[in-house]
């Protein structure tokens, strides 16, 4: 079956595109927005509206398949690609990536994904824009999985020589600066893993010596233990705190291990994750620091995980990480990677290097995305999954769960071993 057309189509996200730079700096929240000047290129403000480009494969029976190209939050930071702007990009996308598909056959997954991941722009010499091959490998994903009739995830397993899981993997909620009553939220539907927290500001939120945190740390123990849906109810509590550690303690590797086993003693009976604990402005540095940061923590007893995010953001990024052993987790950012083949292959590489995966993204993506990042990880089985888009909790734990059950629910009714599958 060939593909005969491709449509762009100007979208939004589920969240906002951040300064990083600006709000680590002098950015004052006001509401919903922020006030002072960006600092990152490309950016007209220090928050400004989400923006996608859906694209779409119109097939030759009539049917049509569909991914999101989308950024993360903090575009433009931390080595990452800048802003990504619909306007900015559909002309590229219509004269450029549409040619590799249109007239084209459906082949495999794999194929298809590295026409548009694997090629160079000529116009800068570099790989297409993440957010570009992100939504594109999304829509070869549907269209081979329509073409042979089988689910995206299915999809995956056949191509990659994975095992669907039979469970639906647990489900990380992020609650933005709501951290309160969006742990509610979080409690309230059972989430396994919460509540990310967003500790991105020293003074305002991490505490000028972490203070804040670990009042925050004291608080959500306590609520789960009083609200928790059952007495079996045991989530990881996973903290983000943006590399604020770093400022807290002047990179002193020692006394952020210790900080971070007093927080594991105050997170119990659950388990702690800290993510992102120090910045160090460039990989080398922060992989230098994250493995150091573990060989401490194993030194003094500390059971707590750190979880590698800023400075690692492509699958050779992953794999350095990995390789270093720079933290115990490792956050596959996937807008961050380009293709979706990336993610999955950066699952699958973290799970044979002993590190555990964890198959994240940004709120800043669609409904879509968020789909389609589900199938990927019922097909590779991650130690935990983002729920997306936005920071409301309910509805990208909705978009996640659901999915992934009903990816659940089709292979039960028609009795599907992770070999045979329904055409």
């Amino acid at each position: 079956m060939k593909i005969i057309d491709v449509i762009c189509a100007p979208g939004k996200t589920g969240f906002f595109f951040d300064d990083q730079k600006a709000i680590k700096g002098n950015a004052k929240a006001e509401g919903a927005f922020y006030e002072g000047e960006p600092r990152t290129p490309g950016f007209t403000s220090v928050r400004q509206a989400g923006e996608a480009i859906s694209i779409i494969f119109v097939l030759e029976n009539g049917a049509w398949t569909h991914g999101d190209c989308a950024a993360v939050q903090y575009s433009g930071a931390a080595g990452r690609d800048p802003l990504f702007l619909a306007e900015t990009f559909i002309p590229l996308i219509e004269k450029e990536i549409a040619p590799l598909y249109i007239g084209k056959e459906i082949t495999t997954f794999r194929e298809m994904a590295d026409r548009v991941d694997k090629k160079i722009e000529a116009t800068t010499g570099k790989p297409y824009h993440t957010a570009i091959r992100y939504g594109v490998t999304q829509a070869c994903l549907d269209a081979v999985a329509k073409c042979q009739g089988l689910l995206m995830a299915e999809v995956i397993a056949e191509e990659y020589g994975t095992n669907l899981s039979d469970r639906i993997i647990p489900i990380f909620t992020q609650s933005g600066d709501d951290r309160f009553l969006n742990a509610d939220k979080m409690i309230m539907k059972g989430a396994d893993v919460l509540p990310h927290a967003l500790f991105n500001h020293v003074e305002t939120k991490t505490g000028s010596d972490g203070g804040k945190i670990k009042e925050y740390i004291a608080w959500l123990r306590d609520r789960i233990i009083k609200l928790r849906p059952h007495k079996s109810y045991h989530p990881v509590i996973h903290i983000d705190v943006y590399g604020t550690l770093s400022t807290v303690f002047n990179n002193n590797i020692e006394a952020i291990a210790r900080y971070i086993g007093e927080l594991e003693e105050i997170a119990q009976p659950f388990n702690l994750r800290v993510e992102g604990p120090v910045d160090m402005g460039q990989k080398e540095a922060q992989i230098k620091a994250l493995q150091s940061l573990r060989i401490e923590m194993d030194k003094k007893g500390v059971n707590a995980e750190i979880v590698a995010d800023e400075w690692c953001n492509s699958l050779q990024d992953i794999i350095d990480f990995s390789e270093n052993k720079a933290g115990h987790m490792i956050q596959i950012k996937t807008p961050d990677l380009g293709g979706i083949n990336n993610s999955i292959e950066a699952v699958i590489y973290c799970k044979k290097q002993g590190m555990s995966a964890y198959l994240g993204g940004t709120c800043n993506e669609t409904s879509r995305s968020a789909e389609v990042c589900a199938h990927i990880a019922m097909a590779t089985s991650p130690d935990q999954c983002l729920a997306k888009p936005g920071m409301g909790v309910d509805e990208g734990y909705m978009i996640v769960y659901n999915e992934m059950s009903r990816i659940l629910a089709f292979r039960m009714h028609y009795n599907l071993s992770d070999r045979t599958y329904f055409i």
